[in-house]
């Protein structure tokens, strides 16, 4: 499937390895010019370099990249200083660290919602008036299953995420959805990726059982018997940035390999 995007520009966070990866991936296999960001420099330039290199494309988008941290308001400039109008923005930041919240100070809570609300809110409101004087924007916010099942440990990441997530229930059905933009959230279950097997080792750790052992408990109690990709990630992702997905807004998008058990 042509999924219509070829040529669009897309900035996407997080773009260093993992899922945010795996979205820059999938996009520039679909033709489109992205810009991506991280903090680690070294990192990010080896997965531009990925990206150019994976590409078979006769088009050869163009593929650009800033060392920032996006969180900051100092790291949004720089990405901005490079390129101001994108037609397609994923927004991803690092979960904030699991604890007893009895432990979180207002400083905590803080950052939590700094990085994975008002981020992903000043980034939004920075792009969506361009992207609807065009006709065409998408937004994708990379958040978590947890949005939908909270751990209870991953309280801080609850409660930020979970902001995020009312003030884009009421956004995406602003005006901005008869002007050709859609926001959508996108929430991985587990996924392979360095934040789980951090998350896991620590739970081996904690209870002295080996990693292996905790990381197949865990695969086993997910229906699909396995953990996503970054792969297959991003492609759900490049979907719900394509010309097909115009109808789709104001959606909570959950890959978990079936590990949620509601119906709705």
């Amino acid at each position: 499937m042509d999924l219509g995007i070829a040529g669009k520009w897309a900035l996407v966070c997080g773009a260093s390895k993992g899922l945010g990866f795996g979205c820059a991936q999938a996009l520039v296999h679909e033709g489109v010019n992205v810009l991506i960001v991280a903090r680690g420099a070294a990192a990010l330039e080896a997965a531009a370099d990925k990206l150019i290199a994976d590409n078979t494309r006769h088009d050869s988008p163009d593929v650009q990249f800033v060392a920032a941290d996006i969180t900051t308001p100092e790291g949004r400039a720089a990405v901005f200083a490079v390129r101001k109008d994108f037609d397609i923005v994923v927004t991803n930041a690092g979960g904030p660290p699991p604890g007893d919240f009895r432990d979180w100070d207002r400083d905590a809570w803080i950052k939590a919602v700094d990085a994975n609300m008002l981020t992903p809110i000043e980034l939004i409101k920075a792009t969506v008036d361009g992207m609807a004087a065009r006709g065409f924007g998408r937004i994708v916010n990379i958040t978590s299953s947890a949005v939908k099942s909270p751990i209870d440990i991953l309280g801080l990441s609850n409660g930020a995420r979970s902001g995020l997530t009312g003030f884009v229930a009421g956004v995406a059905r602003s005006k901005l959805a008869g002007q050709g933009v859609t926001i959508n959230n996108l929430l991985p279950g587990a996924f392979d990726t360095d934040r789980l097997r951090g998350t896991m080792s620590g739970a081996a750790q904690k209870t002295g059982q080996p990693l292996e052992a905790i990381m197949d408990a865990r695969r086993k109690s997910i229906p699909a018997q396995r953990f996503g990709t970054s792969e297959e990630f991003g492609a759900i992702c490049a979907f719900l940035c394509s010309a097909h997905a115009g109808y789709m807004t104001g959606q909570n998008v959950l890959a978990d390999g079936g590990a949620y058990p509601g119906t709705y």
